[in-house]
């Protein structure tokens, strides 16, 4: 048995960035030809795409996890790695996008728009492109950035021409069978239907899509019975058609009552989302009364008692009968008319395109808090320190240097002085936490011993004993302290 499903949680995870790497080319007679080394690959991203096939977000309610393919790693001889393969998931038409705060990301309509849910990490460079004036012959590559991870909210709003509201046996299941091939289920008991349902009905050589809503009651606005999940499904909707029982059993019930009843819920349902969704107001929407059951002799009298009221309000009425026939192609040619109009006010329909929002410029690029967890420490915020952070190969003497060289030259190393830090001090970025050393130089061009190690890191007995050699070799005139050395 198929289902519909509406609503869904996606946890979506984009590629992660392929590492760069560290390559010499080496060739006879040519043993240090220089840095080779290729990028890594971008990863590949997680797209939303509207497909004309996908009706239903069943799949993603058995499937809910989603991750795109990682970039490759890079090669030597100036190889870069592959890009990770995006991956493209149908969604239906009038799926909306929103974040874990609720805030409303994408609103995609329209069979290949597209919405990129989660991008994929930045490839690495290689240390063929960290080839600068002072470092000739990287000894490091960068690391790929890892992919994004989001939590998304998936929710299906119905694109149809007309929808039909009305309390719980109002007939709207009768109704829509009859109108279209649409097959809902039919029984004499509320709350029959339990999903939206959705058909195409044909007038003369035009067609258009009707669509019902399961039965409305007082209060739905606030989540009784079925309509706080399921008014979504009328937002979209050209024309609204109140199918209205005039045979209803019920004492207490009555036509005028029923409309006026679900009008303000309607009423009550937009100003809790018009501000949110932009989609404007319900009431706005045309109306037209669908007076039903008339081939019972009391629900004719019925019809005929309250079809003035509603024609004084300017509603077009009709009198009809789901089950004996009567009165449908006049409702059928009738929707139709009211479709057609409302299409033609509408201004045309733009062409589906990117759209492009620049970050402002000239903003702080980092900035420095307390961290509130370990008192006297600091955090570092900013998005260039924490994708360096993500970059950098930290069991690299070389790589950490060349992080410490950008971190100074983007004002960082002076910001911390300011703020009152102090040799020792815990600062954290991103997801590293190290001890300060200001007394550490950092930012100029210092002399660059064998690759992948760095001079002001200690630790390394292998950096004393070369740095120890080249001294010795320069104060012999032995080697030219302007030239680039090698391992």
């Amino acid at each position: 048995m198929s289902r519909f499903v509406d609503r869904v949680v996606l946890h979506l995870a984009s590629g992660d960035g392929g590492r760069g790497c560290t390559s010499v080319h080496r060739e006879k007679f040519k043993p240090l030809g220089g840095p080779d080394g290729g990028n890594g690959g971008d990863g590949g991203s997680v797209v939303l795409e509207v497909d004309p096939q996908v009706h239903t977000l069943l799949d993603f309610h058995f499937r809910p996890h989603a991750k795109a393919g990682r970039g490759g790693q890079g090669e030597g001889s100036n190889r870069s790695g592959a890009r990770g393969e995006d991956l493209v998931l149908g969604v239906p038409d009038g799926t909306v996008v929103f974040d874990e705060d609720g805030t409303m990301l994408a609103d995609l309509t329209g069979a290949g728009t597209r919405f990129v849910a989660a991008k994929g990490g930045k490839g690495g460079l290689g240390n063929a492109a960290l080839v600068s004036r002072a470092r000739k012959a990287p000894g490091f590559a960068l690391l790929g950035e890892p992919g994004e991870e989001k939590d998304l909210v998936l929710e299906l709003k119905s694109v149809a021409d007309v929808g039909l509201v009305g309390y719980p046996s109002a007939g709207k299941s009768s109704l829509i069978s009859v109108l279209s091939a649409a097959k809902p289920k039919i029984a004499d008991y509320p709350f029959t239907t339990l999903v939206p349902n959705l058909g195409v009905v044909t007038a003369g050589n035009d067609t258009f899509t009707i669509a019902d809503v399961p039965g409305l009651i007082p209060g739905a606005s606030e989540g009784r019975g079925l309509g706080l999940d399921f008014l979504r499904h009328i937002e979209r909707c050209a024309v609204l058609a109140h199918v209205v029982d005039c045979a209803s059993l019920e004492s207490d019930r009555d036509p005028i009552s029923d409309v006026e009843a679900l009008e303000n819920e309607l009423a009550s349902y937009t100003s809790a989302i018009a501000e949110d969704t932009g989609l404007g107001d319900l009431a706005a929407r045309p109306r037209v009364v669908v007076l039903n059951k008339i081939d019972i002799p009391e629900g004719r009298e019925m019809a005929e008692m309250v079809r003035e009221h509603f024609a004084e309000r300017g509603w077009p009425v009709y009198e009809i009968s789901a089950i004996a026939h009567l009165g449908l192609d006049e409702l059928r040619f009738g929707l139709y008319k009211m479709v057609r109009e409302f299409r033609q006010s509408q201004p045309a329909p733009e062409p589906a395109r990117t759209v492009i929002r620049p970050k402002a410029q000239g903003g702080p690029e980092f900035r420095i808090t307390k961290d509130p967890d370990h008192a006297g420490a600091f955090v570092v915020l900013g998005e260039k320190p924490e994708r360096w952070i993500n970059q950098t190969d930290f069991e690299n003497d070389e790589a950490v240097g060349f992080l410490g060289d950008r971190l100074a030259r983007l004002g960082v190393e002076d910001a911390l002085l300011a703020a009152g830090a102090v040799e020792g001090t815990d600062v954290t970025i991103g997801e590293v936490t190290f001890e300060w050393e200001p007394s550490t130089p950092a930012g100029v061009d210092l002399r660059r011993t064998g690759r992948g190690t760095d001079v002001r890191l200690e630790g390394s007995e292998r950096v004393g004993a070369a740095e120890r050699k080249y001294q010795k070799y320069v104060r012999r005139g032995l080697i030219d302290p302007d030239e680039e050395p090698t391992e």
